[in-house]
């Protein structure tokens, strides 16, 4: 009985102890974030920046080339299927797109996910626009993108105008960003 209680002691220490590194680990990285200013992380794209070439397949097994669009005002969003604001902002990303078709190319990237789970997904929600699929990460690492969703509007001249870092909302200018755009 006292072997048994010792490995469970024993498991339970372990098992703080890893959760004390984790959370110190956690608490490192914001501080570490907050602390460096902004403009000596070197990581954040800027508007004014050239946009990334990237050439990729989409899910109607078509190759994308963002330089395919120059002369063009192109939107960009990245997302993914399991994040929350994602999913909560794609019908008004999608209906703007819809709007703006004649006039702004809209580049669905999904980042991280199978062929087949991002085809359920747009299954599900009755969606049919083709998505880029980046299921390695190397678009949206060109793009410096460390959360989801982000949403870049890039000009006819292939520079960011605006990035949004984050859920759109029907607050956010989107409308006003594509129509400066154009």
């Amino acid at each position: 009985m006292q072997k048994k209680m010792k490995r469970f002691n024993n498991r339970h220490i372990l098992t703080i102890l890893i959760g004390l590194v984790a959370l110190f680990t956690g608490v490192w990285a914001v501080f570490e974030n907050m602390s460096t200013p902004e403009s000596q992380r070197g990581n954040a794209i800027q508007a004014g920046a050239v946009a990334p070439e990237f050439t990729a397949v989409n899910s109607a097994g078509e190759q994308v080339r963002l330089s395919d669009y120059r002369g063009k005002a192109v939107m960009i969003n990245f997302w993914a299927s399991w994040c929350t604001p994602c999913v909560r902002e794609m019908p008004l990303v999608h209906q703007i797109a819809q709007d703006y078709q004649n006039d702004v190319e809209t580049l669905f990237v999904n980042v991280g996910e199978s062929k087949g789970t991002i085809r359920e997904f747009m299954d599900k929600q009755a969606f049919d626009f083709p998505v880029i699929i980046d299921v390695t990460g190397n678009i949206s690492g060109m793009y410096r993108i460390t959360g989801l969703p982000a949403t870049m509007v890039i000009d006819k001249d292939g520079e960011f105008r605006h990035i949004l870092l984050g859920e759109l909302t029907e607050n956010t200018p989107l409308q006003q960003w594509l129509e400066e755009s154009i």
